[in-house]
């Protein structure tokens, strides 16, 4: 929820910047909302059964980056389709799912790193894996 929320607001502000229409930005931002949130999910039950990178001390550096890079591959086609049909103008599309590779990548990283810190939701995996 905290990540869709970082989420959404660059979207908006990031098509409202690129197609030059606030109206434009929000529904396409909203619009995001539902899909993101289901493919969101279904990425993060995928990471948590993939035991890559998973140490005694918990999840790596490079497990974080690897599975950010997967999910902003899933989030910018997802974000091109969707500014596209919405703006009616395929270049708004590419051009919003190519400003968002930098600035969402950079924000889910932190967003991640500040999360696993909490250690919320990972007790489990962690005496799971210890278990092993």
């Amino acid at each position: 929820m905290t990540w869709r929320m970082v989420g959404t607001i660059d979207t908006i502000l990031l098509s409202w910047l690129i197609s030059g229409n606030p109206y434009t930005g929000l529904k396409i931002g909203f619009a995001e909302v539902v899909t993101k949130m289901l493919l969101y999910y279904v990425h993060e039950r995928i990471w948590y059964n993939i035991r890559a990178g998973v140490t005694k001390k918990g999840d790596s550096k490079k497990r974080h980056i690897v599975k950010s890079l997967t999910w902003r591959i899933i989030g910018t086609v997802d974000t091109i389709i969707l500014a596209w049909i919405i703006s009616g103008d395929p270049l708004v599309g590419l051009q919003v799912g190519g400003a968002e590779v930098v600035t969402k990548m950079i924000l889910y990283y932190f967003h991640e790193r500040a999360w696993y810190k909490l250690d919320y939701g990972l007790e489990n995996r962690r005496s799971k894996n210890l278990k092993n």
